[in-house]
C-alpha cells in the first residue's frame, strides 16, 4: 500500500520525504481545505515537486473546496500551472472542477476527494467514466463496505482511505456548523472547529440557566470525534482492497509528520505494530479510535484537547561524529544534563544526554562573529544551540564529554519562510540547502538507501556505542503534556 503523508509546508514536506512517505499531498494558497496551513505559493510548487520527485515521492495537490461560480474562471490557468510544475495528481471533489482539470491538464491523475462522499461502486464508476483513477473513500465506510465496493468497481481504479489523524463529525467533512456559527465555511477551507467546543442545554423559559447534556458540570463535547489510529490494522485495510493509506494533518508541524510517517513506514515494511504504537502516543493527539472501519465511530465527549507523551525540543542541524557534537535549532525548552531521544528514519529510538550546552547567538551588524555562550537551559525559540556527546552510558543512551566546533546561527524567520537568508548552519534545513536535499534524497524506495546510510556512516566512523543523529532528525524529551478543557 502507498503511504500518503500531509505536507502543510516545506518543513513538513522534507520530513515526510525523509521519514518514508511514498507520496505527499499538499495545497497551494488557493482552493485547499486547510487555509490555516502554511501551504505553498503557486510559484513554489515546482521546487516542492523537485524535492519529492528526487526521492521517488509523488505529489498530489488538493483543490477540494466547495467550488463557487466565482472560482471557475481561475481554475484553468491554475491547473495548467500545476501541470507544468509536474504534480502527479489533483484531489478534487467538485464535478465542475474535475471537468476543467481533465480538459486543461489531462496528464495529471484525477483523485476524487472524500468531500465527494463516494461510498458505493456506482458512484465510483461514474467518476471513472469522467477520468478519475482513484477515489478517496467516504469516511463513514466500514472495511466491509470498502471490500464490497472494491469487488464491483473498475479493477484499475484505486482506493484511498484515511488511516490516521483527526476525524470530522460531519458526513465526510461537509460541515455547516462553522459557517452557521462564525461565518467561516469549513467547506471553503476555513473551519473554526465548533464541533470541538463545549456545549450546554438552555431551556427557553429559564434563560441564563445552563444544564449539562451529560453528567459533567462544565458541559459536554458531544461532537468531539476521536482521532483515527489504524496502525494495528494495516493488513485489514490491505485485505479490503485499499491501495493507499492517508495520514491526516496538513495543519501539523514537521515533528508530527515525521513521527507518524516513521511509525506507519516501519509497520508497512514488516515491523510489529506493537513496537511502534508508543510512537503515536508520543505526538500530540486526541483519544484514539478506528473511525467507522469496524462499526460506529466513537466520540470523546469528556474533554476537548490533545495529549502527548513526549515534547519536541529541537531540530538537528548538524551532528559531527569526529567532535561528537550536535548542533540543533531549539523548538521547546531543554537543559544541561537532560536526556533527549533521537527520532531518525528507519532506526530505533536512541538517546543522548545534554552536556556543555552552548548558545550560538545570531550575528549582528555590531557583532558579526559572536562568541558562543555556555548556558544551563536552551529556551530561545528557534535559537541555535550546540552540545557535546560521548561514549554510551547505557542501552540506547549516550553520555556527553567532548566539546565541539563552532557554527553560525540562523534566523528563525528565514528558516520558517524557507528563504536563502538563513546563515550556513541553519540553511542545512532551509529551502534549497544542498545538504538537506542530499539528506532527503532517498525517501520511499530511494529513502531506504538514504536512511540506511545513517547507521552505516555511524559505524564507519568507528565510534563504539554512539548513536548520533543526522541533519533533519528530531530531538524530543519524555514530558507528558495535556492541553485540554475538561470536566475532570
Amino acid at each position: 500500500m502507498e503511504l500518503l503523508a500531509p505536507a502543510g509546508g516545506i518543513e513538513q514536506l522534507r520530513a515526510a520525504v525523509r521519514f518514508g512517505a511514498d507520496a505527499v499531498y499538499l495545497a497551494s494558497d488557493r482552493f485547499g481545505m486547510r487555509a490555516r496551513a502554511a501551504n505553498f505559493a503557486l510559484e513554489d510548487i515546482p521546487a516542492a515537486v523537485e524535492i519529492a520527485h528526487a526521492a521517488g515521492v509523488k505529489v498530489h495537490v488538493t483543490a477540494n473546496i466547495l467550488m463557487e461560480q466565482g472560482d471557475l474562471a481561475a481554475l484553468p490557468d491554475y491547473f495548467r500551472a500545476l501541470d507544468a510544475a509536474g504534480v502527479d495528481a489533483f484531489i478534487i471533489g467538485d464535478l465542475g472542477a474535475a471537468a476543467i482539470a481533465r480538459r486543461v491538464a489531462p496528464r495529471v491523475a484525477l483523485h476524487v476527494s472524500t468531500q465527494a462522499s463516494v461510498a458505493n461502486s456506482e458512484a465510483a464508476r461514474v467518476w471513472y467514466s469522467l477520468g478519475a483513477s482513484r477515489v478517496v473513500c467516504a469516511r463513514e465506510m466500514s472495511l466491509d463496505d470498502i471490500a464490497r465496493m472494491r469487488e464491483d468497481m473498475p479493477a484499475d481504479m484505486e482506493i484511498e482511505a484515511f488511516a490516521h489523524g483527526a476525524m470530522c463529525m460531519a458526513v465526510s467533512g461537509r460541515c455547516l456548523i462553522s459557517s452557521y456559527l462564525t461565518g467561516r465555511s469549513g467547506n471553503r477551507g476555513h473551519c473554526t472547529q465548533p464541533c470541538r467546543w463545549s456545549y450546554t442545554l438552555e431551556e427557553e423559559k429559564r434563560p441564563g440557566e445552563h444544564f449539562p447534556i451529560e453528567e459533567d458540570g462544565r458541559g459536554t463535547f458531544i461532537m468531539n470525534a476521536k482521532d483515527m489510529n489504524m496502525l494495528a490494522h494495516l493488513d485489514a485495510l490491505r485485505a479490503a482492497g485499499v491501495d493507499s493509506i492517508k495520514i491526516e494533518g496538513r495543519n501539523k508541524k514537521a515533528f508530527y509528520v515525521a513521527s507518524v510517517v516513521n511509525a506507519y513506514r516501519q509497520v508497512l515494511d514488516g515491523s510489529p505494530a506493537a513496537d511502534f504504537a508508543p510512537e503515536l502516543e508520543a505526538v500530540s493527539h486526541r483519544p484514539y479510535g478506528t473511525g467507522f472501519f469496524f462499526g460506529e465511530a466513537e466520540q470523546a465527549p469528556n474533554y476537548d484537547g490533545y495529549e502527548q507523551q513526549a515534547m519536541h525540543v529541537a531540530d538537528v542541524v548538524t551532528a559531527d561524529l569526529e567532535t561528537r557534537t550536535i548542533v540543533a535549532r531549539c523548538r521547546n525548552r531543554f537543559e544541561e544534563g537532560e536526556e533527549l531521544e533521537i527520532l531518525s528514519p528507519r532506526v530505533p529510538i536512541s538517546r543522548v544526554v545534554v552536556r556543555n550546552l552552548t548558545w550560538l547567538p545570531d550575528p549582528t551588524e555590531s557583532d558579526p562573529d559572536p562568541a558562543p555562550v555556555p548556558v544551563p537551559v536552551a529556551n530561545r525559540s528557534c535559537g541555535i544551540y550546540r552540545f557535546s556527546v560521548g561514549a554510551a552510558a547505557g542501552k540506547g543512551a549516550v553520555a556527553a564529554t567532548a566539546t565541539g566546533a563552532e557554527t553560525d546561527a540562523g534566523a528563525c524567520a528565514a528558516l520558517e519562510a524557507g528563504t536563502s537568508a538563513a546563515v550556513d548552519a541553519a540553511a542545512i534545513l532551509a529551502d534549497d540547502g544542498a545538504a538537506a536535499a542530499g539528506a532527503d534524497a532517498g525517501a520511499s524506495d530511494a529513502a531506504a538507501a538514504g536512511a540506511d546510510a545513517v547507521p552505516a556512516a555511524r559505524a564507519g566512523a568507528g565510534i563504539t556505542g554512539l548513536s548520533l543523529p543526522a541533519a533533519g532528525d528530531f530531538l524530543r524529551v519524555r514530558r507528558f503534556r495535556r492541553s485540554a478543557r475538561s470536566g475532570a
